[in-house]
């Protein structure tokens, strides 16, 4: 499952994995993670279980964690809630609402405006790769857009290349990247498959969509994000940081564990410069912000009716990934869209039913543990996953972690 020491992850199987084991609450302890939260109250009238959503938050606190939020829009009504310490060595919990980086969620904001654009008819997604942009990848002419934004392309990764030693990640961390750059460290490679044969995760494709949007509107892309879903959808809390390397609202700290003397300590990751993700996980955003945008996408009001469609229509790979959003099938049966990410520090994961009424977001501050199981009790409790279909957890699909790890994990 997953490296809690993923960077730039992708298709994470967070929601589904069960059955693995955990650390105890006194190594949390240790560590300075202090849980509980808000909203501690029992289950709501309209039957959203609060305290069942809190005690489960509390929990990937306590085996793996050193903060984490979470927030449930439905229905029955909305929580929010947050346990753990915004920074380790001070008592100050981590405001439920505060800001975090989402890494490869970023992925669902750049497909949306693709096919946008798509049903403005100012691209296809048909067109190849080296109609948009010539020469940036040797053999373009056979990659489409879609092969991007599905992940059949057979682009290297490039993140492989960026980060392979933990010395060449501490070079990266405050280092200004053009994507042109990116892009470079992927075509130097030899492709993983032929287009359009098999499926393998790349943050490439999007550093590469990313430009397409540039090419197509003379506009960089996070200026698209911008104008057309974080203003329309006021999403106050988001946005695309470029090269700024804060966070600049209210949120939790980061870390990464670094061997020093011989033991493991944590190393404050949360400043980093954001570049080195670019379009394919730059952006910082709330609970609150995210639950929308899925909840808008979803809805029907970001995307023409065939866009969103083929955005959701046959998904691939072992991810079952679509256009930029990949399903979950939880236990019983219910299905779920949405992402997750990971950018050195912060993993995160926002998912919702396909009719768009219930969405789930959390962000977590990795620490040493493995808070999975604890992952799955808050998302069988947010969507209302019964007891009898949870004790069958383990037999749900399992999916690898597309995307890098810190060197040595």
């Amino acid at each position: 499952m997953l490296s809690r020491r993923s960077v730039l992850a992708g298709a994470a199987a967070a929601a589904l994995t069960a059955g693995v084991g955990t650390a105890s609450r006194a190594e949390a302890s240790r560590a300075g993670v202090a849980p509980g939260g808000p909203d501690r109250a029992g289950a709501g009238p309209g039957g959203l279980d609060r305290a069942a959503l809190q005690a489960a938050l509390d929990r990937i606190v306590a085996t793996g964690a050193t903060a984490a939020l979470a927030r449930v829009d439905s229905p029955s009504g909305s929580w929010h809630g947050a346990s753990g310490v915004a920074e380790l060595g001070r008592p100050a919990r981590p405001l439920a609402g505060g800001q975090f980086r989402v890494g490869s969620i970023t992925k669902t904001f750049v497909a949306t405006v693709i096919l946008q654009l798509a049903g403005e008819r100012r691209l296809r997604l048909d067109d190849t790769l080296d109609r948009w942009l010539p020469g940036a990848i040797p053999n373009g002419a056979r990659i489409t857009i879609r092969n991007l934004l599905q992940h059949t392309s057979g682009i290297f990764d490039y993140t492989e290349a960026l980060f392979a030693s933990i010395d060449d990640v501490l070079a990266a961390r405050y280092r200004t990247f053009r994507p042109e750059e990116l892009v470079a460290l992927a075509a130097a490679r030899p492709p993983v498959f032929e287009p359009g044969t098999s499926w393998s995760y790349s943050n490439t494709n999007y550093i590469l969509l990313g430009l397409i949007v540039r090419k197509v509107t003379g506009r960089a892309y996070g200026r698209e994000v911008d104008r057309r879903i974080l203003r329309p959808l006021r999403l106050r809390g988001t946005e695309v940081p470029g090269t700024d390397v804060t966070i600049d609202g209210p949120h939790a700290h980061g870390y990464e564990p670094i061997e020093r003397d011989g033991e493991i300590v944590p190393l404050d990751f949360t400043d980093l410069n954001p570049s080195m993700a670019q379009s394919a996980g730059e952006m910082v955003s709330t609970t609150a912000d995210l639950n929308r945008f899925y909840r808008a996408l979803l809805g029907g009001r970001l995307l023409r009716r065939p866009q969103l469609t083929e955005m959701l229509a046959n998904p691939v790979g072992e991810a079952a990934y679509g256009l930029g959003i990949y399903q979950q099938i939880l236990p019983g049966g219910q299905i779920l869209w949405g992402h997750s990410g990971g950018i050195f520090g912060y993993l995160s994961y926002s998912f919702s039913t396909p009719d768009a009424a219930t969405q789930l977001t959390v962000s977590v501050n990795p620490w040493l543990g493995d808070f999975d199981e604890a992952l799955n009790e808050l998302t069988f409790a947010a969507f209302g996953v019964t007891a009898p279909a949870a004790r069958t957890a383990t037999a749900a699909r399992r999916f690898p972690v597309p995307g890098l790890r810190l060197p040595g994990a």
